[in-house]
């Protein structure tokens, strides 16, 4: 047991990592996923970790300076990492975000003292739907806030402490609970930041571990593949972005495309066999382990994040 904390940032990681047995059963597959349940965050999601790494960073670079009002973009759920640790911090917190995020992160922001900005969606933009180009809207929007309030940017498209944190944390936990026994790690990509961290911590302790990159497809622009449905429904990532800065330098050794539907459907066994309410990413990366169990991996051990909660869909058509 962890001794009492001073605050509930000292809560972010050491989350736990659980074998989907039940699921590969079900299914009938050979093989092992281990699924580290990062939705057990305060925030319910993995990017309190990269939300407290970049604050960190920040402070530490003065960069930050002691009550300055942070402004990001954000589809929800590094909006409440940073709700929550600007808050405890002392830092005022300003989440911009499109309208086609789910309503629910826009209320937990709120709700965490966080003023919410809400763009619209490009013209015949589906809600539920975000695309890159609904993201460059509200990254414009982020930039005029920022220069208005004379705020810290919190980047996290580009500041180091977003993958650093899962480098130091994600994958350091993922390597010592397993035992160092993962053979193979995907992972649904948004920043970036949690596949190029957790890669890189994979790499250097095990150099045969193989770690492929997650995209919806239809928006695999990181693969190379044209972009085709910008407008796929898994939230919070998958934006059709072909150069992260995360991913620049990190290996991949493999790109794998998950449909809306199909992440959807992995999302609701998940749930349904698990006992693990998932979001839409996780569900695409636990769908992406499969077809690798069904591959290439047969009889592996492959890690996922479940990088948030299906408590920010209930007004999706996830759970419908």
């Amino acid at each position: 047991m962890r001794p009492v904390m001073k605050s509930v940032v000292e809560a972010i990681g050491e989350t736990p990592l659980v074998r989907l047995d039940r699921l590969t059963r079900h299914l009938g597959v050979s093989g092992t996923i281990l699924a580290k349940l990062d939705y057990l965050n305060p925030g319910f999601s993995k990017k309190d970790r990269a939300a407290l790494g970049i604050i960190e960073e920040a402070e530490a670079s003065g960069a930050l300076q002691p009550g300055q009002t942070v402004v990001e973009l954000t589809s929800g759920n590094m909006g409440t990492g940073l709700a929550i640790v600007c808050g405890i911090r002392g830092y005022p917190f300003i989440a911009v975000m499109s309208k086609g995020n789910s309503e629910e992160r826009a209320r937990m922001m709120r709700a965490l003292g966080a003023e919410v900005v809400l763009v619209d969606q490009l013209p015949g933009s589906v809600p539920g739907q975000v695309s890159g180009g609904d993201l460059e809207l509200v990254d414009r929007e982020a930039k005029r806030i920022t220069r208005e309030r004379g705020a810290f940017r919190a980047d996290q498209f580009h500041r180091d402490g977003n993958w650093l944190a899962h480098y130091r944390t994600t994958g350091a936990e993922l390597w010592e609970q397993s035992g160092g026994a993962i053979d193979a790690f995907v992972d649904f990509i948004g920043s970036g930041g949690s596949y190029a961290g957790v890669t890189r911590v994979l790499k250097e302790r095990n150099p045969a571990a193989r770690c492929y990159v997650v995209e919806p497809a239809g928006a695999a622009a990181a693969a190379g593949e044209a972009v085709t449905r910008p407008d796929h429904p898994i939230q919070g990532g998958g934006y059709a972005m072909a150069d992260l800065a995360f991913l620049r330098d990190v290996p991949v050794d493999g790109y794998l495309q998950v449909s809306g539907e199909v992440a959807r459907e992995t999302t609701r066994l998940l749930a349904r066999h698990e006992g693990i309410f998932g979001g839409f990413s996780a569900g695409a990366n636990v769908a992406a382990a499969l077809l690798l169990l069904r591959g290439s991996e047969a009889g592996k051990t492959i890690a996922v994040i479940v990088c948030d909660s299906g408590l920010k869909y209930l007004s999706t058509d996830l759970w419908g």
